[in-house]
């Protein structure tokens, strides 16, 4: 599906299904979770946007405004403890209740044969990528399961995560665990009608997959072009993922035409990921 300049192209189909509704939306200032924040905003959902960068954080809450709905910009270090339990403190404060939580905040992690890492960028991408799954919603639930209203919690994890790539040891340990961890949650939180889900994205379009492939080039010794073709070529549709079409897929999984889905993992790979 091209991307037409809107900039939520799936909007028209899924307005409204969030309405009254708040969402938390973590590394919601640019990518992946930009997309994801204007997507709830665009379902009608309130939103609370939370990254480290005070500057785009703005500037993303001020686009998300434009579309009619309150948002809520918060800055967040999500490997940080004090750091998302002042984040909660502050939605919760704000909005009084919160239903969808999006922890979508990561790092791609160095990018070079495993004993080659050190110990310090293994930590930073482990502590971003897997951690901050568990600081953004630990502080969350309880307050969830007091309100005694459901919701729905959505972890970003990655086709990496099930379809390893050589030199990405810490980020494809990091998603494979975020993998284990909704599982986990969402046999605690089913009693609660609260449900955990992962989405899975392959290979997403943007500033992001093209810094991956600068830096895989140069430590293969191949072209860009060369590079970029293992993110597009083993994908059935021969292209790589639309942030568009990861937002769509968690707003699919933040409403309730996905009641019955708890304890998944999600491709939105362009067919990159089949199981």
């Amino acid at each position: 599906m091209r991307h037409d300049g809107n900039p939520f192209p799936f909007r028209s189909a899924l307005s409204s299904v969030l309405s009254g509704r708040v969402a938390v939306v973590t590394g919601g200032n640019l990518g992946i979770g930009r997309a994801i924040a204007l997507a709830m905003a665009g379902a009608g959902a309130s939103v609370a946007v939370a990254a480290r960068t005070q500057e785009s954080l703005d500037k993303a809450a001020e686009e998300i405004r434009g579309l009619g709905v309150d948002c809520l910009a918060v800055p967040c270090d999500v490997g940080n403890p004090q750091s998302t339990d002042a984040m909660t403190d502050t939605v919760l404060e704000h909005f009084g209740r919160v239903d969808v939580i999006v922890a979508n905040a990561g790092i791609p992690g160095a990018i070079r044969p495993m004993h080659e890492i050190t110990y310090d960028e293994w930590r930073d991408c482990l502590t971003t990528d897997l951690d901050g799954v568990y600081l953004t919603f630990r502080r969350f639930i309880p307050a969830m399961i007091e309100a005694d209203h459901g919701g729905s919690l959505i972890a970003l994890s990655s086709t990496t995560g099930k379809r390893p790539l050589a030199e990405r040891t810490p980020y494809c340990a990091a998603k494979m665990g975020v993998i284990g961890l909704i599982r986990s949650l969402a046999m605690e939180l089913g009693p609660h009608k609260i449900r955990v889900n992962s989405v899975c994205p392959g290979a997403v379009a943007g500033d992001r997959l093209d810094r991956i492939v600068r830096q895989s080039a140069a430590a293969r010794g191949i072209t860009e072009t060369e590079a970029m073709r293992q993110f597009s070529d083993p994908a059935a549709l021969k292209r790589p993922t639309l942030a568009d079409e990861v937002a769509a897929a968690c707003v699919f999984l933040a409403g309730d035409a996905s009641s019955g889905i708890t304890g998944e993992d999600m491709n939105v790979s362009a067919g990159l990921v089949m199981y």
